[in-house]
């Protein structure tokens, strides 16, 4: 499976750099490549959560200030060492058997797609202690499942220092999931990253599990012939509806749905919060048509003389009035605490 164990029976060097972030992670984004060495024995393999731009952005960015040769990843190309490749936008970016990239338009994980975690599940699975994963800036605790994976398949686990990332979340989240990791800042990623390539890669534990299995076939593929991974949680999928399953990794956790949907804890939180908030600003929606209605029929009732009738409707009009401006102060304020 990939280069686990070369065919004299020797272990291969860490030789796949995998790099994930999110808010706040372009600066130490910036800092890596401008560091690592242009002689780097390794591939290197970039997503970084963003909004949709053109397809090279990102190369373009990182070429600027990188010694090695930076490119968007396409699919079906096989990844090369002194090369980095980087994700395009609505593409999970793959790592396959004999370090073929892969562009997937599988399931979303963590509500995002390209996602750092389905980089690092699939170069945990095939690549394993020849993985050399770095989690930077982010919030929520996106990539700290990916991340364990890693380190479960033999991996080595790089995480920028919380205390100077601009979002401590997704580093702070991988730290405490994963205790093998090594917490540097963002000056130090890049000697790390360079010692951590010079060494030998040992060999995996095992063959990859079920779970990491099922997952990354569903990414690749878009189905799995295996059983559905995890336990059943009695959870619906806020994206799809269909029943959740939960995954331990590590020392952390996240939850897959039926189609490949997967959440870390805080981001199905997120998710729940919006479908929350949607259903009452629905709620908003129909009180304020409640209340035009009654208004309007307090109107007709004033024109045909009956003011005891009126005067009900508009009591029932205001009432509802009331009660949507009561939700939408609450919605107001709980919008202002989510965003501080």
């Amino acid at each position: 499976m990939g280069k686990a164990v070369r065919m004299d029976g020797t272990a291969p060097r860490r030789d796949v750099v995998v790099i994930g972030g999110s808010a706040g992670s372009h600066d130490a984004l910036l800092r890596i490549m401008a560091d690592l060495p242009p002689d780097l024995a390794a591939t290197v393999l970039v997503v970084v959560h963003l909004a949709a731009a053109p397809a090279s952005a990102l190369a373009d960015m990182l070429a600027r200030r990188c010694a090695l040769a930076v490119r968007p990843a396409a699919d079906a190309m096989t990844a090369r060492p002194g090369h980095v490749y980087t994700a395009v936008p609505g593409r999970h970016l793959l790592i396959a058997e004999g370090d073929v990239l892969r562009l997937s338009r599988g399931p979303k994980q963590n509500r995002v797609r390209p996602a750092v975690d389905a980089l690092f599940r699939s170069a945990a699975r095939w690549c394993g202690p020849r993985v050399v994963g770095v989690l930077l800036s982010g919030n929520l605790d996106d990539g700290a499942a990916g991340l364990a994976a890693v380190n479960e398949r033999g991996g080595a686990a790089l995480v920028q220092d919380p205390g100077e990332a601009r979002f401590p979340g997704m580093p702070g989240a991988a730290r405490d999931a994963v205790p093998e990791v090594r917490c540097l800042p963002a000056a130090e990623l890049a000697a790390a990253i360079t010692e951590l390539t010079g060494q030998l890669a040992g060999r995996a534990a095992g063959p990859p599990d079920h779970d990491l299995l099922w997952e990354t076939e569903v990414l690749a593929e878009g189905s799995s012939p295996l059983a559905q991974p995890g336990q059943p949680v009695g959870l619906g999928c806020p994206e799809c509806k269909g029943g959740m399953y939960r995954i331990p990794t590590g020392s952390t956790v996240h939850f897959v749905c039926h189609v490949g949907h997967s959440y870390s804890p805080q981001s199905l939180l997120a998710a729940r919060a919006e479908d929350v908030g949607g259903a009452l600003w629905m709620a908003v929606s129909a009180l304020q048509e409640k209340a035009m209605v009654h208004r309007q029929l307090a109107d007709s009732a004033v024109e045909r003389g009956d003011r005891r009738m009126g005067r009900r409707y508009m009591d029932a009009a205001d009432d509802a009035s009331h009660a949507a401006d009561l939700l939408r102060r609450e919605l107001g304020s709980s919008l202002i605490v989510a965003e501080s």
